[in-house]
């Protein structure tokens, strides 16, 4: 049972993962990082870098 929880939290946050990543410039195929535990977290802190590097433009 807790493997489901954990299959519909992954994709909760792969899907949006998918939309958002190419717009900082990060193929989307890193979305599946969001299937381990800390790969979300990652990918939020990459994208935050992104992010930065957009403003100073």
């Amino acid at each position: 049972m807790g493997g489901i929880w954990w299959l519909i939290l992954s994709a909760a946050t792969a899907i949006p993962m998918i939309k958002l990543l190419p717009f900082f410039g990060i193929n989307k195929y890193w979305a599946a990082a969001c299937l381990i535990p800390l790969g979300t977290i990652a990918l939020l802190w990459w994208m935050g870098l992104k992010l930065q590097e957009l403003e100073k433009r």
